[in-house]
């Protein structure tokens, strides 16, 4: 059964609510309560102010999101939605996916392990506190050469009205074609899904557009 939350104390008791394991001992976040009520006493005792977004304990800053902690199949986390702007001496901040560009995840197994890195956390938490205060923003994704698959690369030469149309989309846009394309495993598939958009390209859509 399925069910909105609108609690941090309902999550933890219950679940998120997005998945019919909600209320069932196989939630994922039975697995990890004392990680998750580890995560949930650091950031609050951060000063941060405790909401519940996208079914998720989430933590903000004058109205600002700074940080969530979630349950996985293998692990508690704790995500920081401008992690690549904070320092990170002791390596402990991963990219939550392949894709990932501002946001920085820790994962957790048990509640020990919070406990050894309690210090290095309260220094995350507080230095993203600053950032908000700060009002700093992650600089967006660099299109940069490297980043387009060779077969891209080939079609612009060969076409050049629409490699300058799709240097002229937003950042978000180009980034979009570019994961899509990258995402085929064989040359032909790249090459074909860039000619694919090609129309779209030129009328200066994004992927999804209509």
């Amino acid at each position: 059964m399925k069910r909105k939350i609108t609690s941090v104390d309902d999550y933890l008791g219950s679940g998120c609510g997005r998945c019919t394991l909600f209320e069932t001992p196989e939630c994922k976040v039975h697995a990890w309560q004392e990680a998750l009520r580890s995560l949930r006493k650091l950031a609050l005792e951060s000063g941060l102010t405790e909401a519940v977004k996208w079914s998720q304990p989430c933590y903000t800053f004058q109205g600002k999101n700074v940080a969530m902690i979630m349950a996985f199949k293998e692990s508690a986390a704790l995500s920081f939605f401008k992690g690549a702007l904070l320092r990170d001496p002791q390596r402990v901040l991963e990219l939550p996916g392949e894709n990932s560009h501002a946001g920085r995840v820790i994962r957790f197994k048990s509640a020990k392990q919070i406990a050894k890195l309690r210090p290095v956390l309260e220094t995350l938490l507080a230095e993203a506190i600053e950032v908000e205060r700060a009002g700093r923003e992650v600089p967006p994704r660099s299109s940069a050469r490297s980043a387009v698959p060779d077969e891209v690369l080939q079609v612009f030469a060969e076409d050049p009205a629409l490699e300058q149309a799709f240097k002229a989309l937003t950042p978000g846009r180009q980034r979009g074609y570019l994961i899509y394309v990258s995402g085929a495993k064989q040359a032909k598939t790249r090459t074909s899904r860039i000619l694919k958009h090609r129309q779209q390209i030129l009328e200066g859509k994004g992927l999804h557009d209509r």
